[in-house]
């Protein structure tokens, strides 16, 4: 038999004037190779999993998202329908930082990092941010801190300080109101992780069970019916939500994972979804699919598709 019968062909990219992010996406999936066609499997188990209403979707964020100007496609995931939300300290730090009335600037990864220290301003690669920031959390959490610290867990204390928040398109609001479990695993590795800190110094106490969350995560993926995973970077986020998946029924049935870490070292951030096969992370039948681009490019194409796909509001909204 001759091999144009065993293997579809790879359609060529067709641009036309005013397609959609949806149309090229298509077009991608025409083509279906490398990593356009990684993307276009995304959208395509991404579609699957939000019109899924029994799919309790776990989605795991790391990485300078909101300093790259992610926020809003983030929020678009938790809006659309996300059961569960999983991230970083930094990120909810660089989330309240915004909440706060403060910007991210655009710079450039090639100025003298000396000098932008006598001015008082961090960079994460060419997104920059006043240091001055500081001075406005730890003025909102002094404000704040003691009805904090009679919450129960480190989720409620979050949904606590998200209903704090006066700006609409904090990912700590959006949660808070919307009541999305919202798990922060490395809390104390972060710039809100100092705040508390600051507070405790001074004699102040907050008596919350670190491990609870666990309980209530484990617990979540017990009673699922079936389990998605979406990660965007690795790290903690995505390791919390993995070993979560070893106590569902069984283990994940749709991946997608977005990252540059390379699987080689053997490190969680970039091991391959079909990895978690071997642990019981991910089911033998699963559909998945790991897409090696910069997040900041693959995150709003994907996301854009899919919002055209599912409709205002979606489907689990």
């Amino acid at each position: 038999m001759s091999s144009k019968h065993l293997y579809p062909p790879v359609e060529h990219v067709h641009l036309t004037n005013k397609m959609s992010v949806n149309d090229l996406v298509q077009q991608f999936k025409a083509a279906g190779v490398m990593c356009s066609g990684r993307v276009a499997r995304a959208v395509d188990i991404g579609e699957t999993m939000f019109n899924h209403r029994e799919c309790t979707i776990f989605l795991g964020v790391a990485g300078a998202m909101i300093p790259g100007g992610m926020k809003h496609v983030i929020a678009d995931l938790l809006t659309m329908g996300a059961s569960v939300f999983v991230t970083t300290g930094a990120m909810l730090t660089h989330d309240l930082v915004e909440a706060l009335g403060h910007k991210h600037m655009k710079g450039s990864p090639y100025i003298d990092d000396k000098l932008l220290h006598k001015n008082n301003i961090v960079r994460m690669y060419d997104s920059y941010m006043s240091s001055a920031v500081y001075e406005d959390l730890e003025d909102f959490f002094a404000l704040h801190f003691d009805e904090l610290a009679t919450k129960s867990t480190v989720k409620e204390m979050l949904w606590c300080l998200g209903s704090k928040v006066l700006a609409e398109d904090s990912l700590l609001r959006i949660c808070a109101d919307r009541k999305i479990p919202l798990f922060c695993p490395a809390l104390a590795d972060s710039g809100l992780g100092l705040m508390i800190w600051g507070q405790l110094a001074k004699g102040k106490k907050m008596p919350i069970p670190a491990f609870d969350d666990l309980k209530e995560i484990l617990q979540i993926a017990w009673n699922a019916k079936q389990c998605g995973v979406w990660y965007v970077g690795g790290g903690v986020p995505k390791n919390f939500i993995q070993q979560t998946m070893q106590f569902a029924p069984k283990g994940a049935s749709f991946g997608i994972q977005i990252t540059t870490d390379r699987p080689e070292s053997g490190g969680s951030s970039g091991a391959e979804l079909r990895e978690g096969i071997s642990w019981g992370k991910m089911d033998y039948s699963a559909h998945y699919v790991d897409v090696p681009l910069d997040a900041t490019v693959a995150l709003p194409l994907i996301v854009a598709a899919l919002k055209e796909r599912l409709g205002s509001p979606s489907p689990r909204s």
